[in-house]
């Protein structure tokens, strides 16, 4: 059976996808009057497509980035910082994934043969 699962370490891949998320969310929070049209600021768009491919690119995809890339199309909603709870998102499931994977399995007692 193939193992499809990805492990993400706190190494510098997760770092650098964090420090991005949180940069383009106070970016989209602090320039806010150019980024206010919502889905019709190109460079809304072009900073919200630029950390899909990034963070794919960093973590492998993952569906949090879905809604995280559609809510930053409706007007205001730039006020959620999504790309950094995507990647936290990422984080936790990845981080119980590796623990369930590595919980010990209770091992049986030994066998007992039947005495004659």
């Amino acid at each position: 059976m193939a193992d499809d699962s990805i492990t993400i370490s706190p190494g510098p891949q997760f770092k650098t996808a964090m420090v991005l998320a949180i940069a383009a969310d106070v970016l989209q929070l602090a320039v806010f009057p150019m980024f206010v049209e919502g889905a019709f600021s190109p460079a809304d768009d072009i900073l919200d497509l630029g950390m899909a491919a990034l963070l794919t690119n960093l973590l492998g995809w993952h569906w949090e980035f879905v809604p995280s890339f559609f809510a930053k199309l409706v007007p205001g909603v730039d006020l959620v910082p999504f790309w950094t709870i995507a990647v936290v998102n990422v984080w936790r499931k990845a981080k119980r994934e590796a623990v369930a994977l590595h919980e010990p399995v209770p091992e049986l007692p030994p066998a007992q043969l039947p005495q004659k």
